[in-house]
């Protein structure tokens, strides 16, 4: 009888509960943490006069917690070490105009997307910095992320790359104006709102290179498939009452950028 209530015993010790997901931990600790930059003007800035955190996805991202119930921690960080926090579960989400590309995808789980563009590029307003085409990147400083699809179009058409690290959108535009570099290629709605805003430069949006029709949608973990179930269904509702639809509208001057754009890309 002992040895039958020792080996009972045992047993009882080495019954193991399931381990909580990452869903139940965020929901346990009421907190998402938000990997975002707050220097990309529409989508992740500070205010000038308020100081506060806003933009499209900071917004769109706030709404979203609310209706998950969720306090949003926000982590400002460059574009590679907020990649990095998420794939490493310090973060459980990045928000800051991430494209939805195959490499990526092999990398991580993409919401529902939340915004749709296309490329295009900064240049100096009084000669197109010499660019007609992209053909003419040849040579051509190109600002920007080392690591984005932007980027790596620029060096594909043998433009000489120039990087910052994690540098306000002024510094960017200013350094084009000047003449310290040539071109900036970048989404169609970020760069309308970026030359938007500082009116002195000698900067506008070239007016014939369009191309890469692109999705935007927030990033979370390969293995977090439950939070983004929660995140999807949220989103769904978010756009259906068209909650989407007036935040891009606030911060991309009256433009829905939740709907799919027409363009004529360049070849």
């Amino acid at each position: 009888m002992t040895a039958l209530t020792l080996t009972a015993c045992g047993e009882e010790e080495t019954i193991e509960t399931e381990p909580s997901s990452e869903w139940d931990r965020i929901q346990e600790e009421g907190t998402l943490t938000v990997g975002t930059s707050g220097t990309l003007l529409a989508t992740s800035y500070r205010d000038e006069e308020s100081g506060e955190l806003t933009g499209f996805e900071v917004e769109v991202v706030r709404e979203l917690g609310e209706r998950l119930d969720l306090e949003i921690e926000f982590r400002e960080l460059g574009f590679d070490e907020m990649l990095t926090s998420v794939s490493t579960g310090q973060l459980d989400m990045a928000a800051n105009d991430i494209e939805v590309t195959e490499d990526m995808t092999n990398q991580f789980l993409f919401s529902t997307p939340i915004k749709y563009s296309y490329g295009t590029a900064v240049v100096r307003k009084d000669d197109l910095s010499g660019i007609e085409s992209l053909e003419d990147l040849e040579g051509k400083k190109a600002a920007g992320v080392s690591t984005s699809v932007y980027m790596q179009i620029a060096r594909d058409y043998g433009a000489e790359e120039v990087t910052y690290d994690n540098a306000t959108n002024e510094i960017y535009l200013r350094d084009v104006s000047i003449g310290r570099t040539d071109v900036i290629l970048n989404d169609y709605y970020l760069s309308k709102f970026g030359v938007a805003a500082f009116p002195e430069l000698n900067i506008t949006i070239h007016p014939d290179i369009q191309y890469l029709p692109s999705e935007v949608g927030l990033v979370v973990n390969q293995d977090n498939e439950e939070l983004l179930e929660q995140v999807n269904e949220t989103l769904g509702e978010m756009l259906s009452d068209g909650t989407i639809s007036e935040i891009s509208a606030e911060f991309f001057d009256g433009a829905d950028v939740s709907v799919e754009p027409d363009i004529e890309e360049e070849n």
